[in-house]
């Protein structure tokens, strides 16, 4: 039982360690797409930080749901549910966003890496307590996987 609960714990890191990874390729994308707009555009700081956002969104959905979750849970459902998730997470991340950024004066890279982070903690749960709740580890990754313990 106890070398169970071990061998479990050490997935649920694991998993946390790649969701952190893919996620920082997201930041990767999102902050590229927002240094392009903010840097040669004249557009404000919302719509910079919005379209940067949906870039590195759909980024992290496709390459979690695969490598991270290994979840065969059904696409348009689990997309559904993130962009639940984004339903009440942009709207919040880009007014405050934008009222640090354009009415205190914040820096905007600042701004962006602070939503940046406040995104990556609150998906993963979201993501790991929602979304992929009871589907995890059930694709043919997880199953090489599986069978390769077996064989050890």
């Amino acid at each position: 039982m106890e070398e169970t609960n071990h061998k479990e714990n050490r997935k649920e890191v694991f998993r946390a360690i790649k969701f952190a990874l893919v996620s920082a390729s997201a930041g990767i994308v999102e902050i590229g797409v927002f240094t392009l707009l903010n840097e040669l555009t004249d557009m404000k700081y919302w719509p910079c930080y919005l379209i940067a956002l949906v870039a590195s969104v759909v980024w992290c959905f496709t390459i979690n749901r695969r490598y991270t979750f290994m979840s065969t849970k059904n696409v348009p459902r689990a997309m559904a549910m993130v962009f639940a998730f984004y339903v009440v997470f942009t709207p919040a991340s880009t007014i405050l966003g934008n009222y640090l950024a354009e009415t205190l004066h914040w820096n905007e890279y600042l701004v962006t890496g602070i939503n940046m982070a406040l995104n990556l903690s609150l998906e993963y749960l979201y993501d790991t307590f929602v979304v992929y709740r009871g589907e995890m580890d059930n694709n043919d990754i997880a199953a090489r996987e599986a069978a390769k313990e077996k064989q050890s």
